[in-house]
């Protein structure tokens, strides 16, 4: 597979391969294939770029925030019929934050096929959390005014679908534990979990827990439940202390 194209002193192009690869992995063949490049414009590109009929991918985003509210909203109705408003409002806002819409877009390989100013491109924009969740946005837009609002809400239910399992293997893997383990062999301590802040009404509480190594906080975790938060605190911190050891 080729790699992306390299124009000298210009900005990134994306390997035309692996939009097609883009497009089987999103299920959808754009007829109008200037939908799929706009959705994949970074500003930076823009701002290197000599054609001044390119258009950056903003415009997309704005839409794609909407359809992706209405189709994913639709779609908790339908898997959550017991669940009231406040509760489905919250599923909906943790499927929707930067870090969930980035790991969709990774999952799809939006990454390679960006087009981004070398200046971005230098600075690890491929990988760049905000970046990669507006281009999801903007992807979803671009299929929604290609092929109508069929093939957008298959691909919004794809997205909840893959968060879903992500967040059932994460809630069956013990954390806490693998936390425990980490700064015993490396500080020769167990962490120690506090609860910051308490918020809601008794029958929709939130719990936010920050998880310290002597009187360092090396994570915070927000949850349901103490032991969910105390769990993505562990999480957080887990992350934290490897990328300290890299």
């Amino acid at each position: 597979m080729r790699e992306r194209r390299d124009n000298g002193s210009g900005p990134m192009e994306a390997d035309p391969e692996k939009l097609f690869e883009l497009q089987d992995l999103i299920g959808h063949r754009f007829t109008d294939c200037s939908l799929l490049v706009e959705a994949l414009t970074h500003r930076s590109f823009i701002n290197e770029t000599t054609d001044r009929e390119t258009r950056d991918n903003e415009r997309l985003e704005f839409f794609g925030d909407t359809v992706l509210d209405f189709f994913l909203s639709q779609l908790l109705l339908e898997l959550f019929p017991e669940s009231r408003e406040g509760e489905l409002t919250k599923i909906r806002a943790s499927l929707v934050d930067e870090d969930s819409l980035a790991m969709v877009a990774r999952s799809v390989g939006i990454g390679s096929v960006l087009r981004l100013g070398r200046g971005e491109e230098r600075s690890g924009g491929r990988e760049r959390k905000s970046i990669l969740a507006d281009a999801y946005e903007a992807l979803l837009a671009a299929v929604y005014l290609d092929g109508g609002p069929e093939p957008a809400r298959v691909l919004v239910k794809k997205h909840l679908q893959f968060l879903l399992d992500k967040r059932q293997s994460v809630a069956a893997q013990d954390f806490k534990t693998d936390l425990q383990e980490l700064t015993q062999s490396r500080f020769g301590t167990a962490p120690k979990y506090m609860l910051r802040k308490t918020e809601g009404p008794d029958h929709d509480r939130t719990f936010t827990v920050a998880v310290f190594v002597g009187a360092r906080c090396i994570g915070e975790g927000k949850g349901r439940s103490k032991k969910e938060a105390e769990q993505k605190a562990a999480s957080k911190g887990i992350e934290l202390l490897k990328r300290e050891s890299e």
